[in-house]
């Protein structure tokens, strides 16, 4: 008789560039690599029980979900020492009762994976890339950029290129984080410079 084996979740909080958002890391995935979802409301929840149950928190403004973690967002009336361990316990919970994370994914964010290159419909119309550069801009972004972001709670995604500017979007911890225009101009800009003379300059987007 085959037995089926639970998965038993742990999760620990982690700290972000972002004083308004803390970041919770599971032991297992809770959403396919490479797919994001991005609440700012509960009415925007509809496809995450997860969100919609978390929202149910006065203090939580925003929610951020990818890979194997969680950001959560705070209004500025509470410190997250007062509210971490009851966050971080309510997720563990949720996730060991079996519940899901996310049923479905804001269309405005779609799943991607390692084969990006080749799979342009993963990306929405107005940010697939079209040309030999932008394909390059992407693997960039994908290979150097994605996995620093990810690990401060956030994520990156390719929108367009004209004119020589690099448009991004920022989500999760790094959308309206106070040191994300440094790591924009110092670290993302720079690296796409010096390894892609045409690009000029980088500019963000947050949701």
């Amino acid at each position: 008789m085959d037995t089926l084996v639970k998965k038993t979740f742990i999760v620990y909080a982690e700290s972000t560039p972002n004083p308004a958002s803390m970041k919770f890391v599971a032991n297992h995935l809770l959403v396919q690599n490479g797919a994001t979802a991005q609440y700012l409301s509960k009415a925007e929840t509809k496809g995450s029980p997860l969100a919609a149950k978390l929202f149910e928190f006065p203090f939580v403004k925003a929610i951020f979900i990818t890979a194997n973690f969680v950001t959560v967002s705070k209004t500025d009336a509470v410190q997250w020492e007062d509210i971490t361990l009851e966050l971080r316990d309510f997720i563990r919970i949720y996730l060991n009762e079996g519940k899901s994370v996310v049923t479905e994914f804001p269309k405005t964010e779609m799943p991607v994976d390692n084969s990006f290159v080749t799979k342009k419909e993963v990306f929405t119309e107005h940010s697939a890339p079209s040309t030999e550069l932008e394909v390059k801009i992407v693997e960039i972004l994908e290979q150097y950029i994605r996995p620093a972001v990810e690990s401060d709670g956030g994520s990156i995604a390719f929108k367009n290129f004209e004119n020589g500017i690099v448009t991004v979007q920022l989500n999760g911890a790094c959308s309206g984080c106070p040191s994300s225009s440094i790591t924009l101009k110092a670290g993302i800009e720079g690296l796409l410079k010096r390894m892609l003379p045409e690009v000029k300059e980088v500019v963000a987007e947050s949701m």
